[in-house]
């Protein structure tokens, strides 16, 4: 993208000046991102990177849904840059891999040489992946450094000795359209630009530096992407071959250029440095494919890993080896991956628009993600999140206007979505509504399914799509029937005479409510399609549903409520400790606090009064408890023993309720009423590793009230 599409598409649409304002712009908003995935990262650390972030604020469906998007785009870039491997040696080593012609697909021959080239280096990037992560990582930074320095050294050269071309950069804009038109083309595809910065979020896990750090990692990225890609839009209209009077005769006619001419990059390096500079570039433009590949297959199967986890894709998915690498994920994104060189170059058009739209559906989750954790969070009294709720606020309804340009027609004059783009977004949204199908038929843990807004959000998409789809196929018709029907004018002209005319108006007529018709099937059918799939989702939802609730009846009966008391057993606390357990572990949880309660003289009870007095003294010290802990679950753990498990706002307000228990315990005291040692410990994220220990310090706490309750005991009676 840095060396080629800067060319093609970014001078082409907007010249330097536009170019490189559109690309400021689009700077500015991936630093509002690197704040955006600082902040959820140092709240939800852990592998997935968006998706375990939307999972924990919006829930499963919703993070399905961005894992959707996120496996195409990021499978997307991978596909690029494996592509553009035959084309590199086409360009610069006399197509060597040109042999065993197969067939042309839109143009583009593809040759068996090329494919098996493009298969044999995705399997070493895969192969190298999965034998070591020192090894990949020590290649990734020696690759970054050796683009990076070779793309600035070109472009000081070519600005050092430009001056003594005589050729100029101008004009800034291209004089057929406004500056601030061009500036905001190149501003709404930035998406395509920068993603894949936010890449190292999906390793939060295996970070051996503060999380805090990740912002400045992230602007370091983002800056240096920046700057490269101004340096090679400065460098691509810095030169231009002999007989092009300048830039914008030479960008406007590549395509009459081959070899090194074809690539302004390329031939700049060429004008200022000679061979030299056509070898720094490249080696650097080698880097940045190798980079991409090993960088992007590494996040893919980070990605896989995660959802794996979550029942979306299978278990094993989920396993890593003993280098712990997540194996059998990186071997599955190489497997999608192997048939795609047999489709050639033709993807890249389609791949590019994929990109743009998926990662304004990324960055705007992301957005809306940290708008709604940072509202909690003040609601919450931390103010400090404010910048990131401005941010947010900001963020959202800029990438939905994105989103909106990029998908619907006739905003621009010359369309920047390919048709083809419109056909592979329609089916990759339908399989994705198949597949959410297949994920609800299996999730026995009942994640999946509980938000009819993401439904609801895909048919839209599709029928969206499928609009816009059959809009564009009915152009392409209405543009076929104009062109036959003015070169039938011309032969009218040129003859003197109309034959048939009738007939052939005629034939066109029907030709053009033949487009009409189509469009409308298009969409009905399409539509159709996505709501029979959405209908059954929500059949097999529904006997879920059914199907847990029935079993939420029976346990909650049989197992979860204590039979004396009526509040939550031994069992329940022993599943609910092993969840706690996890969160701390995993560092899931904020704040909450455990009460260890015992009740005293519950024996002498017993063995005076009889065990029938024994348990209503029980039930009347369960319902004391209630009372007092009205929003905190109460647990009976023991014959005399509870468990409560403090939130909301009993943990608010918890030394309140504290006291006012105490005082009234110690009323009972020399009434003969119930009499019980509560223990209170918070947890401590700085400190305890363990729910174990926050149990343990309560349980402590509660026995030294309780020898101070039998003192006061003695005392009362003396």
């Amino acid at each position: 993208g840095t060396l080629v599409v800067t060319s093609s598409t970014y001078l082409s649409q907007a010249g330097p000046a536009g170019s490189v304002l559109g690309l400021l712009i689009g700077f500015a908003m991936m630093l509002m991102m690197c704040s955006h995935y600082n902040f959820l990262a140092n709240r939800y650390p852990g592998t997935g990177g968006l998706y375990n972030y939307v999972k924990h604020i919006f829930g499963y469906d919703r993070a399905f849904l961005v894992a959707w998007f996120m496996f195409l785009v990021y499978i997307s870039i991978f596909w690029a840059n494996a592509t553009s491997i035959p084309l590199f040696a086409r360009y610069f080593l006399g197509g060597i891999f040109k042999v065993g012609y197969l067939y042309t697909i839109f143009g583009y021959e593809v040759y068996l040489g090329e494919a098996l080239v493009t298969i044999l280096a995705i399997g070493l990037v895969a192969l190298m992946s999965i034998r070591s992560k020192r090894v990949t990582a020590r290649a990734l930074v020696m690759l970054v450094v050796v683009f990076t320095v070779g793309i600035t050294a070109c472009f000081l050269v070519a600005m050092a000795k430009h001056g003594k071309t005589g050729m100029v950069m101008a004009p800034a804009f291209l004089p057929d359209k406004s500056a601030f038109r061009q500036a905001f083309r190149i501003a709404y595809l930035s998406p395509w630009a920068f993603i894949g910065f936010e890449s190292v979020d999906h390793s939060a896990m295996e970070y051996r530096f503060e999380c805090g750090k990740l912002f400045r990692i992230l602007v370091a990225a983002t800056t240096v992407t920046t700057a490269l890609y101004i340096f090679v839009i400065l460098m691509s209209v810095s030169a231009y071959p002999e007989g092009c009077s300048s830039w914008l005769d030479y960008i406007g006619n590549l395509d009459r250029f081959e070899g090194i001419e074809g690539l302004p990059a390329f031939y700049a390096a060429y004008h200022y440095m000679g061979d030299a500079g056509v070898g720094i570039l490249m080696v650097s433009l080698m880097a940045l494919v190798l980079t991409s590949l090993i960088g992007m297959l590494r996040v893919v199967s980070h990605l896989c890993f995660s959802v794996a986890q979550d029942g979306i894709l299978p278990k094993r998915y989920a396993q890593l080896s003993d280098r712990e690498i997540p194996v059998n994920a990186v071997l599955l994104a190489t497997l999608v991956s192997l048939p795609i060189p047999f489709l050639g170059r033709t993807t890249i058009g389609w791949i590019v628009d994929t990109t743009v739209i998926g990662a304004t559906i990324i960055y705007g989750f992301s957005a809306m993600a940290v708008f709604k954790e940072s509202g909690q969070e003040l609601a919450a009294g931390n103010k400090s999140v404010m910048i990131n709720r401005v941010l947010g606020g900001i963020c959202v309804p800029i990438l939905f206007i994105y989103l909106v340009l990029q998908l619907l027609p006739g905003i621009f004059s010359d369309h920047t979505i390919e048709t083809e783009t419109y056909v592979l977004m329609v089916a990759w949204s339908i399989i994705g509504v198949v597949f959410f199908n297949a994920v609800i038929r299996k999730d026995h843990a009942r994640n999946f399914g509980k938000a009819v807004i993401v439904w609801i959000a895909l048919l839209a998409f599709i029928v969206l799509m499928s609009m816009t789809l059959a809009e564009r196929m009915n152009e392409v018709r209405e543009d076929s029937v104009i062109n036959e029907i003015s070169s039938y004018i011309d032969d009218v002209a040129s003859q003197g005479s109309a034959p048939d005319k009738e007939e052939f108006l005629s034939e066109k007529r029907m030709q053009l409510r033949f487009a009409d018709n189509m469009r409308f099937i298009v969409i009905i059918g399409l539509f159709g399609l996505s709501l029979v799939v959405m209908l059954i989702n929500y059949n097999s939802m529904q006997r879920w549903e059914k199907k847990a609730l029935e079993e939420r009846d029976k346990a909650n009966t049989v197992a979860f409520r204590d039979a004396l008391t009526g509040v939550k057993s031994k069992h329940a606390f022993a599943e609910r400790e092993g969840e706690l357990e996890a969160q701390v572990t995993a560092g899931e949880l904020g704040e909450f606090g455990v009460i260890v309660c015992d009740l005293n003289g519950l024996k002498q009870i017993n063995d005076t009064l009889g065990h029938k007095a024994g348990d209503e003294y029980i039930r009347t010290a369960c319902r004391m408890l209630c009372q007092y802990f009205k929003h905190s679950p109460v647990y009976r753990v023991g014959g005399d023993e509870f468990v409560v498990l403090l939130q909301g706002h009993d943990f608010e307000v918890r030394q309140e309720i504290m006291d006012s228990i105490n005082e009234e315990i110690e009323g009972n005291i020399d009434k003969g009423k119930v009499v019980m040692s509560l223990g209170l410990a918070e947890y401590d994220a700085s400190k305890d590793a363990s729910f174990h220990e926050v149990f343990q310090r309560a349980d402590g706490l509660m026995y030294e009230r309780k020898v101070q309750l039998k003192g006061m005991g003695a005392a009362t009676r003396d």
